[in-house]
């Protein structure tokens, strides 16, 4: 059936082996973010055999669905209604807030379990954390940790490059390492953990720029797409293909490019413009906007261009591959996007594994 997502589990355990073994020659531990293909069992057993420290999620959900022996990590900052479902789910959360924490530390006495919290500091780009230079607020939170039963200050983390695409560098990531000292110092903990940041960190890693002191990394997309997302380069020692879509033409006909009539709004209130590019020979694929963002999709089939979408049709322009028929399967590199959507749209997205079964 299509469409479907081709998953290769081989290529996959390749990219995590060398991620972990570069981590761990440096004394870095790396934690595995799954939310991108929704915790997927099958991606999960890959992790899980392997030599990767622990799992990363931002769902709950999602983590509770995970079965493994290997620590599990809340990345969103919980919401205070699942307080006591992220104690149940997850063995460690990132915070910042101090009601919160309270009531993280009130879900684990009742459940009789010790949660890790890794307090999250806004090094500049303005996602979540206490901003870096609000210090009294920093170590004010460290103390609530300190003071709830059933909570362990586990360490610091910082997050860079989601929302505000600031780099990590040796001041920001440094900044977080020397945050650590100071509460170490401060209140007498070990704080095992500095979680210096996602796949945005690959450059710094490559290049044997990690300042001393971090000790953990959170990593999705140099695992499943094999990308630097510093850079926006895949790298070279990574597979780049562990995820293709495949996708059927319904429809094949020739057209002119550019509609003919009146322009209005289209299917999602958007004022389009069309270039009069002369006859096309013009695809439709059974998979849309509901299924995929298809700006993310990078047509592995020469000559084949994809020029729009609506709900559930994907058109193609075929002038520069003319013998595709209906019936024909076309493949696609989804990317970081367009694989969250295909994986959520998992109702409508078959999933093929590929390579399994292998150390």
């Amino acid at each position: 059936m299509y469409p479907r997502l081709v998953i290769d589990l081989k290529k996959l355990r390749e990219n995590l082996d060398w991620l972990t073994a570069k981590c761990h020659a440096i004394g870095i531990k790396v934690a595995v973010v799954t939310k991108v293909f929704c915790a997927d069992p099958e991606i999960c057993a890959v992790i899980d055999a392997s030599d990767a420290d622990g799992f990363a999620d931002s769902r709950v959900q999602n983590l509770r669905s995970i079965r493994t022996n290997k620590p599990k990590q809340l990345l969103r900052i919980a919401m205070q209604s699942e307080a006591e479902a992220v104690v149940r789910s997850a063995d460690i959360s990132m915070q910042s807030s101090i009601d919160t924490i309270r009531l993280l530390g009130a879900a684990a006495r009742k459940l009789g379990k010790t949660h890790k919290i890794i307090l999250m500091i806004d090094m500049g780009d303005l996602r979540e954390g206490i901003f870096f230079k609000n210090e009294d607020r920093i170590f004010e939170t460290v103390e609530a940790i300190l003071a709830e039963d059933g909570l362990e200050l586990y360490g610091v983390g910082v997050n860079l490059t989601c929302y505000g695409a600031i780099v990590p560098d040796e001041t920001n990531v440094g900044g977080l390492v020397r945050f650590a000292e100071r509460i170490r110092e401060k209140y007498g903990v070990p704080l095992p953990v500095v979680s210096g940041g996602n796949s945005s960190m690959m450059t710094m890693l490559t290049e044997n720029r990690v300042p001393e002191g971090v000790t953990q990394l959170r990593l999705g997309e140099s695992f499943v797409l094999g990308n630097n997302t510093e850079s926006g380069l895949p790298m070279a020692e990574l597979n780049t293909d562990c995820f293709v879509l495949e996708a059927e033409l319904v429809e094949v006909q020739p057209k002119p490019s550019k509609p003919i009539g009146m322009s209005g709004l289209n299917a999602f209130g958007e004022r389009v413009t069309f270039e009069d590019r002369g006859p096309m020979i013009r695809g439709i694929l059974a998979i849309g906007r509901q299924d995929v963002n298809p700006d993310g999709l990078v047509p592995l089939d020469n000559g084949v261009e994809i020029i729009g979408a609506s709900s559930d049709h994907l058109l193609v322009n075929l002038n520069g591959s003319p013998d595709h028929k209906v019936g024909d399967v076309l493949r696609f590199i989804p990317d970081y996007g367009a694989l969250l959507k295909l994986c959520t749209a998992e109702k409508y997205v078959e999933r093929v594994y590929i390579n399994g079964g292998e150390d």
